[in-house]
């Protein structure tokens, strides 16, 4: 009897004991995990955006949401590393310093300028206005408050869900080509770099696509971060709905394809015949309904339905939710910004409107004009379908690599950071036979074909790209700002200056000196955070240069396993960075390279000491600090007074409905507009303002919002100062839509001449799509 019980008693102890060694034995984690992500939208009216520098090009409505997400690694007793990929045209010093600011009233000095990188994507249709540099917030009539918020709040907020989310786990990388989703647009200046140097490579831009899978012990995979370059110049100079362009859109589509896929099985490799996913799959609605029986149901509802102007709940049922599981962490996946600065998602090539034929190679010109060229996306006329297209290549090559993902990341994890002022440092230049030549960056500068544009959005006037020269009329106006002194035009040359930005202050300081260069090192993966966009040959010698001193010495802890990429526009922005042979040629990308033509040398050497003490673990200098011009800035950007109706009309009132008793299918396109406000008065953060819904048994379920692709919320005043404004819902139905009773309903927030914000609804009639 004692026997017995001590089997009882002892033998599932023993078990679990050898089932917990067992899970040991087989664990491979080596790194504790996190990733977040948060809504940045932003204002979706009325803000200049950023990108284009066209003052005509202002926010009115949304395409789909922008996002911040982020990941943090850490060592179970050492260092971690944050880097957040925004859905924005670039990271912001001032943004940067406010979010570093709440990390450390949060979190003490476990997140700090160190280990904390922010980079954005350079989309050209998000809200600008959060820069706080004179030149970058010129077209946004100065500073937005609401764009700025909306970007510290949500950057704050992804990174506290991954620091709650941190987790055992395992990250794998992995690389491969994506040839289809990027061209050169300054090929010439390109062509200018060494022959020799040209021959080491196959193409003129970077192909790779380096991603980071991200498995958590217990979940399995959790999310993946990629790098490939290429801009975000799919939506054109004229769009004015909020997206994310490309990798936006290419990130929408892989967490969707997770979600509904049971993401990373073989069963779900990429291929030619992968579809973007679909939002309702998991919905079976009246699937056992003809036709004639769903238009009954269609019909027995009233319009408009369910008007309110109370505060509501609804936009937080967002679709995306549905898919989530509530016992495990979201899955996340970011496609992060690298080296851009000369390559194109316009694949099919630039060429003239007036003639149909290409632009001229060297300056970009239709009969010596740059406002006539234009390049073209592979969905051309229509910049919606291109977008898709090159988000979605990048969708199935991440796919591809997830999938395939098989090398551990192991090893340390560390950083280094330091800020340089660029507008005077001292760069040592190899000599062809021996020695150094010392030469020196120079005081912002920006040059005559700087406003010539690119062939992805042109400039306007006589300006054009290769311009070495300038001319007397363009200088005499130059001159009534700031005329450059004799010691700038020198070091400046051969660019001709157009604004001398880094010595113009008034109000405040118009371009940025003291910039921030980091390294994080996670194993053998290391992510060089650049402040701007660098030419495919300028990111290709920075890469070698910081790769040739990690993998040198006795002490190498990498030996040739080693992966280096380079994350843009991170930390702060500083435009362009070219090689000393594009800067010659004066393209937009030489004219747009701020610091003179030695500025991808000093990159070069700073890096170089960065990667050396990273090597030896010795600490670097903290560097001068930037300045903080947040209590400095201006805004002419007029608030919003009052929104209005007419008389007998209430705010969420359709103005026009969908057909009665209309059957739609699938590649139609459902339009409602509805009686609205300004969306100023409620940025709908982790909401919607367009809501897709679908009838299941006898409850409306949410199907498409503002953050799906086929959904575009566009908001319109019928007179420029007009307190009336209209609310605009198109939906193209997706090819995976399911047949069944829908609604299209739409929220906002109306704002009375007394300063009370209301919220209200709207809805459709029901439709049919069979």
């Amino acid at each position: 009897m004692t026997k017995r019980l001590v089997e009882v008693i002892w033998l599932p102890v023993l078990l679990l004991l050898l089932v917990e060694y067992g899970r040991g034995v087989k664990s491979t984690s080596n790194y504790l995990i996190g990733l977040g992500s948060y809504d940045i939208t932003g204002p979706a009216a009325d803000v200049n955006m950023m990108g284009y520098a066209n003052m005509e090009q202002t926010a009115s409505g949304i395409h789909f949401r922008l996002r911040a997400r982020t990941f943090i690694v850490a060592e179970p007793e050492g260092n971690r590393v944050v880097f957040v990929n925004l859905d924005a045209c670039m990271a912001s010093q001032l943004v940067t310093m406010k979010v570093l600011e709440r990390l450390k009233a949060r979190y003490g000095d476990l997140y700090t300028e160190s280990n904390v990188a922010i980079s954005g994507i350079h989309t050209h249709a998000g809200p600008g206005g959060y820069l706080q540099y004179v030149v970058y917030i010129v077209t946004s009539l100065g500073f937005v408050r609401q764009s700025f918020d909306a970007l510290v709040n949500g950057i704050e907020q992804s990174i506290i869900q991954a620091h709650d989310n941190l987790r055992p786990g395992s990250i794998y990388v992995s690389k491969g080509e994506l040839l289809d989703a990027g061209v050169n647009r300054s090929p010439s200046a390109y062509l200018n770099n060494p022959a020799s140097e040209r021959r080491k490579y196959k193409y003129n831009v970077d192909k790779d696509m380096n991603l980071l899978k991200f498995v958590d012990d217990e979940w399995g995979p959790i999310g993946s971060f990629n790098w490939f370059a290429t801009h975000g110049t799919s939506m054109s100079r004229t769009n004015s709905l909020i997206s994310g362009d490309n990798k936006g859109a290419a990130a929408r589509f892989m967490e969707d394809w997770f979600d509904q896929s049971g993401g990373g099985n073989k069963s779900s490799e990429a291929n030619d015949s992968i579809e973007i996913p679909r939002r309702i799959s998991s919905i079976i609605p009246l699937v056992n309904h003809n036709h004639h029986e769903l238009l009954e149901v269609a019909a027995s509802f009233e319009s408009p339905v369910g008007r309110s102007t109370t505060r509501f709940s609804s936009p937080a049922r967002r679709v995306r939710s549905a898919f989530r599981q509530a016992d495990r962490p979201r899955f996340v996946s970011a496609f992060c910004q690298s080296n851009c600065g000369d390559v194109s998602p316009n694949v099919l090539g630039a060429f003239c409107l007036d003639t149909d034929t290409p632009c001229d190679f060297n300056h970009s010109t239709c009969d010596g004009q740059n406002e006539l060229c234009y390049s073209r996306g592979p969905g051309y006329p229509d910049e919606f379908e291109s977008t898709r297209i090159i988000g979605e290549r990048q969708f199935k090559k991440a796919v591809k690599l997830f999938n395939e993902a098989s090398e551990q990341l192991v090893g340390k994890i560390d950083y280094r950071h330091t800020f340089i002022d660029f507008s005077k440092l001292s760069v040592r230049i190899p000599k062809e036979n021996g020695g150094f030549d010392v030469v020196k960056t120079c005081p912002a500068a920006m040059g005559f074909a700087f406003a010539a544009g690119t062939t992805d959005g042109p400039g306007a006037f006589d300006f054009q790209q290769g311009d070495t020269e300038g001319n007397a009329f363009w200088r005499l106006i130059r001159n009534l700002l700031k005329t450059p002194g004799q010691e700038q035009v020198d070091c400046q040359r051969p660019k001709p200056i157009l604004l001398d930005t880094g010595e113009m202050d008034k109000p405040y300081d118009w371009a940025p000196a003291i910039l921030p260069l980091q390294i994080l090192r996670i194993g053998q993966f290391v992510i060089l955070s650049v402040p701007g966009e660098f030419s495919t040959m300028a990111g290709r010698r920075l890469r070698d240069a910081v790769k040739s001193v990690l993998t040198s010495g006795d002490d190498n802890t990498f030996g040739e396993n080693i992966h280096v990429v380079i994350a843009g526009l991170t930390n702060t922005y500083s435009q362009y960075v070219t090689t000393i042979e594009e800067y010659e040629i004066q393209r937009y990308e030489g004219a747009s390279t701020l610091y003179g033509p030695h500025t991808l040398s000093a990159y070069i050497q700073e890096f170089k000491k960065l990667a050396a003490n990273l090597m030896t673990g010795h600490p670097v200098e903290r560097g001068p600090q930037p300045p903080d011009l947040l209590d400095k800035q201006i805004s002419f950007l007029t608030p919003v007074v009052m929104d209005g109706t007419p008389l007998g009309v209430q705010f969420g009132d359709v103005l026009t409905d969908v057909p009665k008793n209309c059957t739609f299918k699938r590649g139609d396109e459902v339009t409602v507009v509805f009686w609205s406000a300004c969306p100023r008065n409620d940025l709908m953060t982790e909401g919607t303002f367009a809501l897709v819904e679908i009838l299941r048994g006898d409850l409306w379920v949410p199907a498409y919002d503002d953050d799906d692709f086929c959904l575009r919320f566009i908001w319109s005043r019928p007179a420029r100062l007009s307190p009336q404004s209209h609310a605009t819902i198109e939906w193209r139905i997706p090819d995976t839509a399911s047949r069944g009773v829908y609604r299209i309903r739409h929220f906002g927030a109306a704002k009375h001449l007394l300063g009370s914000v209301k919220h209200f609804t709207g809805t459709s009639s029901a439709f049919v799509v069979a």
